[in-house]
């Protein structure tokens, strides 16, 4: 069994890495106070083939498996895991597309995805159903035009700011059955947003609900068969779910890093911190935690990759581990740095309320052990 990375997914982690602090770390405090990511890295993230890292590159992507996606986010997120998460549900909604949409859909939607000129959003939860995805209530009707759309979305990334959204609706019955989805463009009569969510973390994200008032699209925009929605929503989210994890992993690292180079730095009671022998297995802990974590993540993204019949569980287990255990270093490294550590100057209270919200999206921990339990049921049997 080998554990080490290839050459190739070395040079990816690299890459990435790179661009993320060249590009993104330093613009990550104002890019937070302002509430937005510039339009403009869109294009240079793209160059570097990030805009369609699942996409084949017979529609302009890179084709990455899905543990070069966790090397990807996990490097990008040292520098912001805000900003890698974004680019994560852009490339979500890619994978949709290029796995359950037609010859057509693939043409007219990933060139334009992959090359960044089209930011896309996921449209998952509801006002009334978080946890329980399958009772959503925003309905698509069939009608000469096309399809009708009302109903709301809710705490939607890219909310107002992407210029076009893939959307799970019923069409059908009550229960996962009678779910759809659909892509709708910005612009779209019937299409608003709600007033920006004020967040703990994820500033940089602009958040906001999508609102749908009779809102006409063609039956083209159809993403794959009618009824089949949920199914693709649950596929989609075993990577992002990877992805997740691997941007708090990311995150989390570079708060140790930091850590390592204060406690080396700062002094009390004659020496450095990292003389003290307490505080020696502080980082210890630290490090075993991070560690552990990254090799649990990259079994999952292998058995995602591998089609392994308990991929989903996995893809479960890594996100509930990875997303819990770095907070638990970031808010030891917060912890840490003392009263520093309280500062915006030091970058470390940005990381931990950044990676709070990992524990709660793409499903809840709380949800992910729900999923992993029913696995182990089922296996008994």
């Amino acid at each position: 069994m080998d554990f080490a990375l290839t050459e190739e997914q070395q040079a990816i982690f690299d890459m990435a890495r790179d661009f993320g602090q060249a590009r993104i770390a330093p613009h990550a405090r104002t890019w937070e106070a302002d509430g937005t990511i510039p339009r403009d890295l869109w294009p240079e993230v793209a160059e570097l083939g990030l805009g369609g890292i699942y996409v084949s590159e017979d529609h302009g992507g890179t084709g990455l498996s899905r543990l070069d996606a966790t090397l990807v986010f996990e490097a990008l997120s040292m520098a912001c895991p805000s900003v890698a998460s974004f680019l994560s549900i852009h490339n979500m909604c890619g994978g949709m597309i290029d796995k359950f949409g037609s010859a057509e859909t693939k043409e007219r939607w990933l060139p334009g995805l992959c090359r960044m000129e089209r930011i896309f959003s996921y449209c998952l939860t509801e006002p009334g159903s978080g946890s329980d995805a399958a009772a959503l209530r925003t309905r698509a009707d069939s009608s000469d035009q096309g399809w009708r759309l009302n109903g709301t979305k809710a705490f939607i990334s890219g909310g107002g700011y992407s210029d076009a959204y893939i959307v799970m609706v019923r069409t059908g019955e009550e229960g996962p059955k009678g779910i759809s989805t659909v892509i709708v463009e910005d612009g779209t009569p019937g299409l608003s947003f709600g007033g920006l969510e004020d967040k703990m973390g994820w500033r940089s994200q602009p958040t906001a609900q999508v609102q749908f008032d009779d809102c006409v699209i063609p039956g083209s925009n159809l993403l794959g068969e009618e009824g089949r929605g949920f199914s693709y929503a649950m596929a989609g989210l075993d990577g992002g779910r990877l992805n997740i994890a691997a941007a708090a992993l990311g995150g989390a690292q570079a708060a140790l890093d930091a850590t390592l180079t204060y406690m080396g730095e700062r002094r009390a009671f004659g020496k450095s911190l990292d003389q003290f022998q307490a505080l020696q297995f502080r980082l210890a802990e630290m490090e075993t935690a991070l560690q552990s974590s990254r090799i649990f993540l990259r079994q999952a993204a292998w058995k995602l990759d591998q089609g392994a019949p308990d991929a989903s569980k996995f893809c479960a287990m890594a996100k509930l581990h990875v997303t819990d255990r770095a907070f638990e270093v970031a808010n030891q490294c917060l912890q840490l740095h003392g009263g520093y550590g309280y500062l915006a100057d030091y970058g470390i209270e940005k990381i931990v309320r950044d990676l709070r919200v990992h524990q709660i999206l793409e499903g809840t921990n709380e949800i992910m052990r729900l999923i992993v339990s029913r696995a182990l049921l089922a296996e008994r049997g």
